[in-house]
């Protein structure tokens, strides 16, 4: 935002010298980027945060100016005189969407006379266009230039519109048709589609909402009655608008930021009153103002004893308290303790007491907070999440694995590649965020596989990496469903990754034993599968097949998987757990099952744990062997070792034995294993 000190100093005195001024605006938050002398002004570039549309204008940073220096405030009264006909006589007005456009106000003045503007307005407007634009720049009219004075006033973009070129005296608040074509005023012809609004005449759209107005309806010498636009719009449609047709303007920067709501009258008032001062013309009585007012806000208190609290120095409540009141905050109410106000309505980011705590902070002056102040702190629990993630990157890197950082959206290829989480298209973006990187991604392994190529092609083929990011999983009606995963890419076999896996889910504290089921795509047989938790799957492990490594550009084999975090904090148990030293020794029994090829390892496990008694402290998987000549077709050995051990006395041999037999005995019966000689 570029302020002219000439016109700032109409609305508050400026007996500051000018480096003074730039610098207690800069110390209160609007960023000082340079000044630039032109003729007696000086163009002053502030940088205004999205937070505070209000500063988007000369009268809030002379707001700003006041409650600074304690000045006060001087503001155009906005009264224009009104004729005897009736606005409603004259043209109609009507929302159709009051979800994108709460409220809509015209006015209309008759008989203008529409020529140059006068010298004061074209240089108010040329002292606060970029340097870049300055002189090129050029005066319209007196018309447009006053609505383009009044938006750089107070933040409210306007528009005028030639009420002879509105066809049927009316203007349609609505949605635009499928298609519709329209010419804005920089003639260019747009195809707009159901998601934008637009003001219509009768017959046809004669303005993008919020974005620009239409080259049918413009502005010229001929024009004699003008109908003055001032409305609220819906920041996100706006942003959205502009956005689709890559049309922004100082309008659409504005209604992006969610301008002050009540201007909106005060306005088309002061545009009004400076028509009719300065193009003559006579104004039509009342306003056409449909939609509705903005809702009233809700008190918030400040606690005097929080400001020493969070500052660390203390602020007289007499000081907080006229710092809110210049700020524009009503004071309901007040005591020796607090004080409660109703924070104005160009205030939206004002809606704590932390809030309020800041802004006296900044008009106090945070200079004027020493470096070495104590601030109490109480230092926060971690969240779950966060526990467990410090504990999975710990053992992530122990394990030779680097953390990487990548983008969320990726290409369509890319996207295309695989996505194990579901089979709905991907949420597109309408700018992407890289060339091409315009789909939020369904899985983070691509991502990762992209960085494993990378690095390959950079001459550094060992890449171990994992990330921590967001899924984004379309949902039908409905926002995406945003999943944390951990995703790992890694150089080394199924069984490596999986062993890695494993060790995670240990140093977690996750007592169940992680199960496996078939998962097919784009992996090599028998090495691939979803990982169980109970009746939960959590993830995936696979090892890419030829055809999975060429479509990720590898050329050395990989290995990806992908878990849920939040199945992760469920089966977490962070607290450590103490057990004694065992004071009796351990035994152990080899066993060496001949079973059908179908049959997994984690299957067989599972009913060696569940059939080994209390005694069983570990279970071993030593091998599988195939021969079809010793075991038949169809049919492999596994070997398998476990330990036992009894926490109150020395087992003996025919106890080991008796669970050995045991354990044969179930897996004869549910895995028609036999035991091998």
């Amino acid at each position: 935002m570029i302020v002219s000190k000439n016109w700032l100093a109409e609305y508050v005195a400026l007996d500051m010298p000018l480096a003074e001024l730039e610098h207690r605006l800069m110390m209160s938050g609007l960023n000082h980027e340079g000044t630039e002398p032109i003729g007696d002004d000086s163009a002053i570039d502030l940088e205004v945060t999205s937070n505070r549309p209000d500063c988007l204008g000369h009268v809030g940073v002379a707001r700003e100016v006041s409650a600074l220096w304690d000045v006060e405030l001087k503001l155009p009264v906005a009264e224009p005189k009104p004729g005897q006909t009736p606005t409603a006589d004259v043209a109609r007005v009507s929302i159709e969407c009051e979800d994108v456009c709460p409220r809509y106000t015209a006015r209309i003045i008759r008989g203008v006379k529409v020529g140059p503007s006068p010298d004061w307005l074209v240089e108010r407007l040329r002292a606060v266009q970029p340097a870049s634009k300055r002189d090129a720049w050029r005066s319209v009219n007196n018309i447009v230039d006053i609505t383009n004075y009044v938006m750089l006033e107070c933040g409210q973009p306007l528009h005028a519109f030639d009420m002879a070129k509105l066809g049927g005296a009316e203007i349609r608040v609505r949605r635009a048709a499928k298609g519709e074509k329209f010419e804005a005023i920089d003639h260019n012809t747009y195809e707009l589609d159901t998601e934008m609004c637009v003001i219509a005449d009768a017959k046809r759209p004669v303005a993008i909402a919020g974005v620009m107005g239409g080259a049918d309806t413009e502005i010229n010498d001929s024009t004699v009655d003008v109908l003055i636009e001032s409305a609220a719009f819906d920041a996100v449609s706006v942003r959205t608008t502009a956005r689709k047709l890559k049309l922004h303007s100082e309008s659409s920067f504005r209604f992006e930021r969610s301008p002050d709501p009540e201007a909106v009258d005060w306005a088309s008032r002061r545009c009004c009153e400076l028509i009719l001062e300065l193009a003559g013309g006579e104004l039509a009585g009342g306003v056409l103002d449909a939609g509705s007012q903005p809702t009233k806000r809700e008190p918030v208190s400040l606690r005097f004893r929080q400001v020493p609290r969070v500052l660390g120095i203390d602020v007289a409540s007499d000081e907080c308290r006229r710092i809110l009141r210049e700020l524009g905050c009503e004071e309901v109410a007040a005591d020796d303790d607090q004080v409660s106000v109703v924070p104005p309505s160009w205030r939206a980011d004002l809606s704590r007491e932390c809030d309020l705590i800041e802004e006296v902070a900044r008009i106090h002056g945070y200079d004027k907070i020493p470096e070495d102040v104590a601030v109490p702190m109480t230092v926060s629990a971690p969240r779950p999440v966060d526990r467990v993630l410090d504990r999975a990157r710990h053992v992530l890197t122990a394990a030779g694995f680097d953390e990487a950082m990548t983008v969320s959206a990726v290409d369509s290829e890319t996207s295309e590649q695989f996505s194990p989480w579901t089979d709905a298209a991907p949420i597109t973006c309408l700018t992407p965020i890289l060339r091409g990187a315009d789909h939020l991604r369904r899985t983070l392994t691509t991502s990762l596989l992209v960085a494993r190529r990378t690095n390959a092609s950079l001459a550094n083929p060992v890449a171990e990496l994992f990330e921590v990011a967001h899924v984004y999983l379309p949902q039908t009606d409905a926002l995406p469903d945003e999943q944390l995963m951990l995703a790992l890419a890694s150089g080394g076999d199924f069984y490596s990754l999986k062993g890695v896996i494993s060790g995670l889910l240990t140093s977690l504290g996750c007592c169940e034993p992680l199960g496996a089921t078939d998962l097919a795509a784009a992996f090599l047989s028998n090495r691939a599968c979803w990982l169980t938790l109970g009746d939960e799957t959590i993830g995936f492990v696979g090892e890419l097949s030829t055809e999975g490594l060429d479509a990720a550009g590898l050329s050395q084999p990989a290995t990806i998987a992908e878990i849920n975090v939040g199945a992760l904090i469920r089966v977490a148990n962070l607290i450590p757990q103490q057990q004694l030293v065992p004071s009796f020794p351990a035994i152990g029994r080899d066993m060496n099952f001949v079973v059908d090829e179908q049959v997994r390892w984690a299957d067989l496990a599972a009913t060696v744990r569940k059939h080994a008694g209390e005694h069983l402290e570990d279970i071993t998987y030593q091998e599988t062997y195939r021969d079809d000549k010793q075991l038949g077709p169809g049919k492999k050995s596994l070997l398998l070792s476990i330990t036992l051990r009894s926490a109150t006395d020395t087992l003996t041999g025919e106890q080991a034995d008796a669970v050995r037999d045991a354990i044969v005995a179930a897996c004869e019966k549910q895995h028609n294993a036999a035991l091998r000689a």
